[in-house]
């Protein structure tokens, strides 16, 4: 590129810009093991394009990442995913997708920095890697719903039995989404919006 002026860097998109009619915004966490489907949710409801950090898997892998259900999986996101969604006109919402491979998880903590809410994405073919994610939050004191990503070749269990299997307090909301789909990752946040309006109403929320 020719710095001289000949040249220029071009700027954001016109859709990239932030509502003028925007009012408030809040960091919410997407979070999961390796796999279960955080990028695909962050990229199909991002109304601006995501940013992503994924990486080719290569054979340093083995024996290391549990790709267990993921074998087809030939990208892995190393650091975050980023994306945003208005929910009305005055409410925005900045998505963080967290890596999933444990080797990662260390990023875990800088990512639950000022979240107000976050979706634990859960695959039935693996919940025992859910609880990692919903500890850490518990921890941290962040508020998630847990949503069940409904892949063609997992098991469907009745999400009272998957809440009775995650040890979910009955206050947490449970869903189940595919998130390959706009409107049913958008419903998913919409749930986790209500759950924490509900919160401060209650006076729960910090």
């Amino acid at each position: 590129m020719d710095f001289n002026g000949s040249d220029t860097i071009p700027g954001p998109r016109a859709e990239d810009h932030l509502p003028h009619t925007t009012t408030a915004a809040a960091k919410i966490v997407i979070v999961g093991g390796f796999g279960v489907g955080k990028t695909t949710m962050v990229g199909s409801v991002s109304e601006i394009k995501p940013l992503t950090t994924e990486e080719t898997m290569t054979q340093a892998g083995i024996g290391v990442d549990d790709n267990y259900g993921s074998d087809t999986k030939t990208a892995t996101t190393v650091a975050m995913d980023f994306g945003r969604i208005r929910i009305t006109d005055q409410v925005v919402l900045y998505l963080f997708g967290t890596p999933g491979q444990e080797r990662f998880w260390f990023l875990w903590n800088g990512l639950f920095e000022g979240a107000l809410g976050a979706v634990v994405l859960v695959d039935t073919r693996r919940l025992e890697v859910s609880f990692e994610a919903m500890g850490r939050l518990e921890e941290r004191g962040v508020p998630f719903v847990v949503a069940v990503n409904t892949f063609p070749d997992g098991p469907r269990y009745p999400l009272d039995d998957l809440r009775g299997a995650l040890d979910l307090p009955p206050e947490i909301p449970i869903v189940e989404c595919d998130v390959r789909r706009r409107a049913s990752s958008r419903d998913v946040l919409m749930t986790l919006t209500r759950f924490l309006h509900d919160l401060a109403l209650a006076g729960n929320l910090t």
